[in-house]
């Protein structure tokens, strides 16, 4: 298993106390690592995702709104840390290791910063100084001047912002019902693959996009389908500490 980088609040903050160059000396080290610029016209996604955003991926720049869904996360992040684009994710400290490789996440290209604490959205804007996308969980409100401030960062770093919650302005709003469970058979089994239903909700269309997805399915991974398979549903299982399947359970219903 590969192994992400794990910060504090209190790193987060040291080396923009040093001033703007070293900001600058950071972002340069970043793109000579991924051999890319951060300023990149999009940042690729899974197929079964590219579909249903704006642009066909992630428009650097623009904030998303997300459901706390850590699975979506982590199929988002996914395609990006492979392209060799560093992602950070603030605030998330149960966001597990093996569930992120398992969804295809690099780890070596993962920064985690589990407790920001109060001051979460002045870490997440630290962070999306140096690295090309960020994802956060608030912990709290953020104040509107903060919010327009942030954004105002976001597309002078030509960085993406994925947010779990409500965001102002998001480029593209997430979300995912209708879980059924793959695997299940007449009261007992083991879940192999849960299919859902994504819908993403955009300022640029006058629909929601909607498209059934396996989120995972029955290899950990995201993929299309075609159409819902008839199979017995059972209560919707987040996979945020979920690193191994199959999972047994037992049906509902």
């Amino acid at each position: 298993m590969g192994a992400f980088m794990q910060l504090t609040a209190q790193h987060v903050h040291e080396p923009i106390d040093q001033g703007p160059s070293t900001v600058a000396r950071l972002r340069a080290q970043l793109e000579r690592v991924q051999g890319r610029r951060l300023d990149a016209p999009v940042l690729p996604v899974h197929p079964a995702l590219a579909a249903l955003l704006p642009g066909g991926g992630l428009q650097p720049g623009a904030a998303y709104s997300l459901p706390r869904s850590t699975s979506l996360l982590l199929a988002l992040l996914a395609l990006p840390t492979q392209a060799g684009s560093w992602c950070g994710v603030v605030g998330m400290p149960r966001l597990g290791a093996e569930a992120a490789e398992a969804l295809g996440v690099d780890l070596s290209r993962l920064v985690l910063v589990p407790d920001p604490g109060a001051r979460w959205l002045a870490v997440t804007a630290t962070v999306a100084e140096v690295l090309p996308v960020v994802a956060v969980r608030p912990s709290g409100r953020a104040p509107d001047g903060e919010v327009a401030r942030l954004a105002a960062r976001l597309r002078d770093r030509g960085a993406v912002l994925l947010v779990q919650g409500p965001w102002p302005q998001a480029e593209a709003a997430l979300e995912v019902g209708d879980p059924v469970w793959e695997g299940v058979g007449r009261g007992h089994g083991y879940l192999a693959g849960r299919e859902v239903t994504l819908t993403v909700s955009s300022r640029r269309w006058p629909r929601p996009r909607r498209a059934r997805v396996m989120l995972p399915d029955a290899a950990g991974h995201v993929s299309a389908t075609e159409q819902a398979r008839s199979v017995q549903p059972v209560h919707p299982v987040d996979v945020e500490a979920r690193s191994v399947y199959p999972l047994e359970a037992r049906a509902v219903g």
